[in-house]
């Protein structure tokens, strides 16, 4: 039945962890592309992350009990966290030095090169605390185009998911 395997944003638990499937920076990169400032591999690397399906890794998520799950797109992971937030009623605490980064991604936002969505992701960094002065900060607001998915599944498989995302 396809109502009993859809994936909701709501459904999120206190104490569980947040994963992210895909390697975030498609908007700075794609942006620099725009203005011939992405090295060759990184736009190469920002594509081929953007033609990767997300189908296998909704049944690695469901396989590991996931609760919750959205894709990543405009609003990019800050965003799209948010609405997973206040659907679920809960807050989060993110380790903001894991986040999954395409190659360049961090190098491009730090020269000051960002997506023209960028400004208005930026209206709901009053939400979002902590360190705002980290190298990936920036990343958190970048759009993304055929992003990865953002999902809350129990602490006690997220080792397990992540290993498995990443085979």
């Amino acid at each position: 039945d396809v109502k009993e395997s859809a994936l909701l944003k709501s459904g999120m638990k206190p104490g569980q962890r947040i994963l992210v499937t895909k390697l975030v920076g498609t908007g700075t990169i794609l942006a620099a592309e725009m203005r011939k400032k992405a090295h060759g591999v990184w736009f190469a690397g920002a594509v081929k992350s953007m033609v990767q399906s997300n189908g296998p890794a909704v049944k690695v998520l469901k396989k590991h009990g996931v609760t919750a799950c959205t894709d990543i797109t405009g609003f990019g992971v800050a965003g799209h966290l948010l609405e997973m937030l206040k659907a679920s009623e809960v807050s989060a605490r993110l380790s903001i030095g894991l986040l999954p980064c395409l190659p360049g991604a961090v190098e491009l936002v730090s020269r000051g090169i960002f997506s023209s969505l960028q400004p208005s992701n930026l209206r709901s960094r009053h939400l979002v605390f902590g360190k705002t002065n980290h190298e990936k900060y920036p990343l958190l607001f970048d759009p993304q185009t055929s992003g990865g998915l953002i999902a809350s599944v129990p602490a006690s498989s997220a080792a397990a998911a992540i290993k498995e995302l990443r085979a």
